[in-house]
Formats: C-alpha cells, sequence, structure tokens
C-alpha cells in the first residue's frame, strides 16, 4: 500500500544521500543512478571515483581516486571494501547505494553513521559470487580474491534496512549470496525516447545507406559473454541479412566469424550514436539478444521502438519478453528453434511491443523506488518517531 503523499514530501525533505560504484560516461548502472538524482535532486551524491566526464556532478570521491588506482577497476577491487568504510562525515538521515560491486558496504561517519541504508542492488558481485556469469571471475586471482571476499560481503549485506533488485533474477541472487530478502524494482528505460521517431544526421544516413533494407539486428559491446555469434547464427537459420551493432575486443573474432559463415550476409555498425541506434531499431525484423542479463535494457528499448525480441528464456529477458506477444524465446539456439523464433517475432504487433515497454518506464521506476525509500525510511524510525 501506498504511503500517504505528506510522508514522500518529508522523504524527500530530509537530508539523503546517493552513492554509487565508480561514474562511468555511459551504462546501464550510470542510468540509474542518473534516474535516482532526478527522483531525490536534493541528495548529496558520492562515488569511487567519477569519471563520467560531466554526465555527473558528486559531492565527494573516495580516497581511492586520489590514487593510481583510479579508473582502474580490477587492480583496486581488492581496496575497494576499504575505501568504502572510510567516507567523510555526512549529516544524513538516509543513504541510497546504487551496487553492483561493493557500494553496499558504503559507511560514512557523523550522523549518517547511523542513518537508515538502503541498497539498490544491479547484482551481488558477479564474478565474485556467479563467475560461470563473467568471465572476469575465472582466473586464478579472482576465485582467491572470492575466498576471501565472500564472507565480508555478505555480513556486509546484512546492514541495510531494505534491499531493492532490479530483477527477479537478481532477487533470487540476493537471497542466495547474502542470505536477505528483497524487493523487486525494475531499472527505467526511456521508453518515450523510442517512441519517436529518429533523426539521424548526414553521416547517420550515410551509414543507414550502406545496409539491406531489413535485416536483424545484435545490439551490445562486443565482448564473448554477450554471445553475437548467435545472432549470426539466426541469420544464417532464416535466410536473413545481420546488422551488428556496437564496439568491443571481440570484434575480430565475430568478423572472422561472420566471413566464414555467412559472408557478404553480416553488416558491422561501429558505436553507433543515439539516432543513428533508434534508426537501427526502427528498421530491423527483431533484435536478436542472445546475453544472460540481470535485467536487459536494449530489449525493451527494442519494444519500445515496436520491435520484437529473440532472447534466451534465462535471465532478465523473461521478465520483461511475453513469448508470442511481444518476442519468442530460443532454448538451445538450433537452426530450426532459430527459423521458428523469427517466424513468431516478425508476426507480432508493434502496439503489443509498445505497451509491453510502457510497463518499465522512467515515470513507473520514479514513483516505485519513491515509495520504497519511504516506506523503508519510516519503518526503520523507532515507533514513537512514527506515531509522534
Amino acid at each position: 500500500m501506498a504511503r500517504p503523499r505528506a510522508l514522500w514530501c518529508e522523504v524527500d525533505a530530509v537530508s539523503g544521500v546517493l552513492v554509487h560504484e565508480w561514474l562511468a560516461p555511459r551504462g546501464g548502472s550510470e542510468n540509474v543512478f542518473e534516474a535516482l538524482s532526478e527522483v531525490f535532486p536534493d541528495a548529496a551524491r558520492y562515488c569511487l571515483w567519477n569519471d563520467s566526464e560531466g554526465r555527473f556532478v558528486v559531492d565527494g570521491e573516495t580516497w581511492l581516486a586520489r590514487t593510481p588506482l583510479r579508473g582502474r577497476k580490477a587492480a583496486a577491487v581488492g581496496l575497494m571494501p576499504l575505501a568504502w568504510r572510510t567516507l567523510p562525515r555526512v549529516d544524513a538521515e538516509w543513504i541510497l547505494t546504487s551496487s553492483h560491486l561493493f557500494a553496499h558496504h558504503a559507511r560514512f561517519a557523523g550522523a549518517g553513521r547511523s542513518a537508515p541504508k538502503l541498497v539498490y542492488a544491479h547484482t551481488p558481485a558477479r564474478y565474485i559470487w556467479n563467475p560461470e556469469l563473467d568471465v572476469r571471475g575465472n582466473t586464478f586471482a579472482a576465485r582467491a580474491a572470492a575466498t576471501l571476499l565472500k564472507g565480508l560481503d555478505r555480513r556486509r549485506a546484512q546492514e541495510p534496512v531494505a534491499i531493492a533488485a532490479n530483477s527477479v533474477f537478481v532477487q533470487k541472487r540476493i537471497a542466495e549470496a547474502w542470505h536477505r530478502e528483497s524487493t523487486v524494482i525494475h531499472p527505467p528505460v526511456d521508453v518515450t525516447g523510442f517512441l519517436r521517431a529518429p533523426q539521424p544526421d548526414e553521416r547517420d544516413q550515410d551509414a543507414l545507406a550502406q545496409l539491406p533494407e531489413t535485416f536483424l539486428l545484435g545490439f551490445s559491446r562486443f565482448i564473448p559473454y554477450k554471445r553475437l555469434d548467435l545472432v549470426i547464427e539466426a541469420g544464417i537459420a532464416a535466410d536473413m541479412p545481420v546488422v551488428l551493432a556496437g564496439a568491443g575486443p571481440d570484434e575480430d573474432r565475430l568478423r572472422s566469424f561472420a566471413e566464414e559463415r555467412a559472408p557478404g550476409r553480416v553488416f558491422f555498425v561501429r558505436s553507433p550514436g543515439a539516432e543513428l541506434y533508434r534508426a537501427l531499431l526502427q528498421r530491423c525484423i527483431a533484435l536478436v539478444f542472445p546475453a544472460v542479463e540481470d535485467f536487459g535494457i536494449v530489449p525493451v528499448e527494442a519494444m519500445a521502438a515496436g520491435r520484437p525480441v529473440i532472447a534466451a528464456p534465462v535471465g532478465g529477458t523473461t521478465e520483461t519478453i511475453v513469448e508470442g506477444t511481444t518476442g519468442a524465446f530460443v532454448e538451445s539456439w538450433t537452426r530450426d528453434e532459430l527459423r521458428r523464433a523469427v517466424e513468431v517475432a516478425a508476426g507480432v504487433s508493434p502496439d503489443a511491443c509498445r505497451a509491453q515497454a510502457m510497463k518499465f518506464s522512467e515515470a513507473v521506476f520514479a514513483d516505485r523506488i519513491r515509495e520504497w525509500v519511504a516506506e523503508s525510511v519510516d519503518d526503520a524510525r523507532p515507533s514513537e518517531a512514527r506515531t509522534a
């Protein structure tokens, strides 16, 4: 049940603090932090280091930002738990951390030390708790570090008065790793931005002119766990051209694979900007999304553009895609399965896709996160303070 509006105003007015891991120019977790900053504009903001190229202005960074380890995430991992425990004095009445590694360890001095702490969890650290989902966890050093850090991470996860998970998939992982209950609040997606027609500039138009009229689209960073080779396999199965859009270290391997498996049928678009990305979505038959993600913002963006999604029935996509209505799931990625999935996807309604995407809009997120923070902070107060 929603709290009275008066309580929402009270939470908005108190001195809150938002905490994030490191801040980069772009990324799904950064999008969430930006949305949190808009919901709570008067809250102070802290992070490990701010390398967002001007996207964010923060009130403080940890001491790691003043060392040669700034920006070197892998090298700094061992010191991050300590950095989060040595934060400055703040006069805060609540703390909300956006965490996908150790930000939930955050502890301030001063009044902030005893303030209720809440966590919006993108995931418990994947390469510590679920190395099978993150190749960074497969090294000897990472496995050794995980053994040492699991106990500490679980203890720190007992400190928050409430935890929100970005999906049911992550909610289950939180229960297994941290032994905590959590509330599912899906992350915000700029749905309205994908409802409008794209406005590609002249350079974008030139790029589009080099592509076929219709195609299957794969969009992500070019890294192995995104499994973009399966997008190529889908194109082969359905006898359709494929466009792979993005950039990353796996590009050379993907180009070689494409040349071997489907010569002349796979087109690469490197690092498309926002308008070109929207134009690619508008033109494609379907987005093919083989990666196993904690939530997966790109499939929701595709549906907002009126395009169906073909994905694995694992992870966050099971919470956003409706089989036969907004896309199709593929279990084993065989040729027959892929051909069937493309046929199903090609027949879905663009309006149904858009309606489904609206369930994950920024407005929905703002309402849910505001209500959750209000309820959690109120529940953490002594009973006499709640009834005063």
